[in-house]
C-alpha cells in the first residue's frame, strides 16, 4: 500500500471544497427566491457573484500544483444544503423562513471556513505560496459573508421569527 502524504490530503480537501463550492454556486439562487427580505435576498446573490470568483480561484489552485480541476463528492455539504432545502419546504411563508435560511447559510459559512483554514495552513507547509494567497482570499469572503449573515439575523430575520409575547 502507497503511504498517503500531505500533498494527498491536499488534493483531495481541495477537490472537496471544488465540489462543495459548485454545490452552493447551484444552491444560492434557491435561497436568494425563498429569501422574504430584500436584504437576504441580496445577500444570496452577491455570496452567488463571490462564489463564481471561489471557483476560479480554486481553478487556479489546481494549475499552481499541475493537477486537474476536479470535484470529488463532498457528503457534508450535500447535507447542510438538503437541510437549507427542508427549512424551506418547512417553513415556506412563515415569517421564521429567513432566519431559517441565515441559520442553513451559516452552516455552510462554517464548512467553508474550516476547509479554506485547514487548505491555507497546509499549503504554507507545503510551499504552494501562490495558493496560499488565493486560498486566504477564499476565506476572507467566507468569514465577511459569515458576519454579514449573523448582522441580518439579528436585526431582522430573527427578531421577526421570534413568537409574539402575551403580556
Amino acid at each position: 500500500m502507497v503511504e498517503k502524504t500531505l500533498d494527498d490530503l491536499f488534493l483531495d480537501t481541495l477537490k472537496d471544497i471544488y465540489f462543495a463550492e459548485k454545490q452552493i454556486l447551484k444552491a444560492l439562487p434557491k435561497m436568494a427566491r425563498a429569501a422574504q427580505s430584500d436584504e437576504g435576498k441580496a445577500a444570496f446573490l452577491k455570496h452567488r457573484d463571490e462564489t463564481d470568483g471561489q471557483i476560479e480561484r480554486l481553478q487556479q489552485v489546481f494549475e499552481i500544483i499541475g493537477k486537474a480541476a476536479r470535484g470529488k463528492t463532498c457528503e457534508a455539504i450535500q447535507g447542510i444544503i438538503a437541510e437549507g432545502e427542508e427549512i424551506i419546504e418547512e417553513y415556506k411563508g412563515s415569517v421564521a423562513l429567513d432566519a431559517g435560511l441565515i441559520s442553513s447559510a451559516q452552516a455552510v459559512e462554517h464548512y467553508e471556513i474550516a476547509r479554506y483554514g485547514t487548505l491555507k495552513s497546509w499549503a504554507e507547509q507545503l510551499g504552494y505560496t501562490e495558493a496560499v494567497a488565493l486560498i486566504d482570499a477564499n476565506l476572507q469572503e467566507e468569514i465577511a459573508t459569515d458576519e454579514l449573515l449573523t448582522r441580518l439575523g439579528e436585526a431582522s430575520a430573527n427578531p421577526k421569527g421570534a413568537k409574539k409575547k402575551v403580556a
